[in-house]
């Protein structure tokens, strides 16, 4: 019987001779499935001598940034697709980017672009936010059987997920032993990493990567860019006194949260753990016994379960902790020049600390980046904020790479969980924003056709490859989905494409469901 949830492609096929054989060691103690895992667990070793990138780097565009206004203009379309801007001459003949970046524009040469990344998946999933979240952060073409929109985003009974791409390099690609971090970190804000796909679904909580809250607290109403010059899509353009700030009418007060500049991570602050008690060995485990110990007579949502994969982690984590240079979240250790280059807000520190972290061993860093779902207000705050911001800070981060000589062995990838629509239109014909004005025009939820960037890390650079329509709204030559953008990564890190993995009963998976896509290698 074929089970509910599986493809059968995702299962390595095994010969009835072979499996015979196999089955038989089963009367000394070991299964089929031990055999599996022991073959599964060697390979690293050998797959990963082939590899072009050490670590990767994935930059997050929350909400799903407009092909339009970054990197597939359309400048001989009616401005209700064109839309307000202009375009810049790149490096690259004929190739045209969004005026408002102008210095990835100049730095064209050093990375590539997929103007054909799309969705597959129904129309009723390929163009909402949880389930393109699902979709691009497993890297696959179809939520789990029995999932809605709506339900991916909640807890389910007997859900077989697939595991995020980063719990699956975290398998397949471990960190070496000296590393004291786990294979994927996220950053910037531990406590928004709420969206689906980000989980190890199937390989169970020992692939778990570790969330990090790095920034101050943000107190924007749908917050929105990059702290300090954060801002909401709700915005008033019409009213000064309801601009947000300390005022009586302000739509809301920004005076408290304006300051850009990352804290050290806090292990333990609920608890009321001291450093110095951390540092102690046998203080920190007797704690940690006690803790377990509640949650044994409390909770049977599974975290027991959980409990030596996070043990090992938070171990790991009192070194992120304590203030030095080699704590790689530390970036007082920086020099000004380094922080002026990537930018003196919450993006361009996210960048520097995931190089930081790539310089530490860390195999995948994520860098969340918010404000992307562009419905309103769009051209403001594209040209004001998010456009000038993602200029300055990823073209400093790919110059200190590259300048470090650290861009050949690192992959940066930077993609939305969707485009934008072809067509420019407000997001409701009569209806205002949470600030009381009518909604200004944006573009709506678009997985039909979408960007991704790619640099470094075994990429070939100064290629755009794909073309979509006029419009901007299909792609008219190859296409590629999450399930390719998954294997190009796992391609880059050396992960062979028989490489397998295995659920808690021992059934065989394969790692790869796409093929990379070959003309970026």
């Amino acid at each position: 019987m074929h089970r509910t949830g599986c493809r059968r492609q995702d299962h390595p096929q095994i010969g009835r001779r072979e499996l015979l054989e196999v089955g038989g060691v089963s009367l000394l103690g070991a299964g089929l499935g031990d055999v599996l895992r022991l073959e599964a667990e060697a390979e690293p070793a050998v797959t990963r001598r082939l590899a072009s990138a050490k670590s990767v780097v994935f930059i997050f565009q929350s909400g799903g940034p407009s092909q339009h206004e970054t990197v597939d203009p359309k400048p001989e379309m009616p401005d209700t697709i064109r839309g307000e801007y202009g375009t810049v001459q790149t490096r690259l003949p004929g190739v045209n980017f969004c005026e408002f970046l102008p210095k990835l524009a100049a730095l064209s040469d050093r990375f590539s672009i997929v103007r054909t990344m799309h969705h597959i998946a129904g129309r009723e999933f390929r163009n909402e936010h949880n389930s393109c979240h699902y979709l691009l952060h497993t890297g696959t073409t179809a939520l789990p059987a029995g999932d809605s929109n709506r339900t991916i985003s909640e807890p389910r009974q007997g859900r077989l997920s697939w595991p995020s791409i980063g719990s699956l390099i975290a398998y397949s690609a471990p960190t070496e032993p000296h590393v004291a971090l786990p294979a994927t970190v996220e950053l910037p804000r531990g406590y928004l990493m709420r969206y689906p796909g980000r989980g190890t679904g199937l390989l169970g909580p020992r692939y778990d990567r570790l969330g990090v809250d790095l920034a101050p607290k943000c107190n924007a109403k749908d917050a929105a860019g990059s702290c300090p010059n954060c801002f909401s899509h709700d915005d008033p353009n019409l009213d000064a006194e309801r601009a947000p700030g300390p005022g009586p009418k302000a739509w809301w007060d920004n005076s408290s949260c304006r300051n850009p500049d990352f804290h050290l991570p806090s292990l333990g602050r609920s608890g009321a753990v001291s450093l110095p008690q951390l540092e102690n060995r046998t203080e920190l485990l007797a704690r940690l016994t006690r803790f377990r110990r509640g949650i044994e007579a409390g909770d049977r949502s599974g975290a027991v379960a959980a409990w030596d994969a996070y043990r090992q982690q938070a171990l790991r984590y009192v070194l992120a902790s304590r203030p030095g240079k080699h704590n790689p979240f530390d970036l007082t250790q920086e020099p000004d020049r380094i922080r002026d280059l990537y930018g003196r807000e919450e993006w361009g520190q996210g960048f520097l600390v995931a190089r930081r972290l790539v310089e530490a061993g860390v195999r995948m860093v994520q860098v969340n980046l918010r404000g992307w779902d562009t419905h309103q207000n769009a051209f403001r705050d594209l040209k004001a904020r998010l456009l000038p911001s993602i200029d300055h800070c990823l073209s400093g981060f790919l110059t200190d790479l590259s300048d470090r000589g650290l861009l050949d062995e690192t992959l940066v990838v930077m993609c939305g969980e969707m485009g934008r629509t072809p067509k420019i239109s407000p997001i409701s014909p009569n209806g205002k924003s949470a600030s009381g004005e009518p909604f200004t025009p944006g573009r709506h939820h678009w997985g039909d056709v979408f960007p991704c960037w790619f640099a470094g890390g075994g990429i070939q650079p100064g290629r755009v490859i794909g073309r979509s329509d006029d419009q901007g709204g299909v792609p008219v030559t190859d296409a590629y989905t999450p399930e390719d953008l998954a294997a190009t990564i796992f391609h880059c890190l050396g992960i062979g494409p028989d490489r397998e993995f295995h659920d808690g009963a021992g059934r065989p998976y394969r790692v790869y469901r796409g093929s990379p896509i070959r003309a970026l290698l």
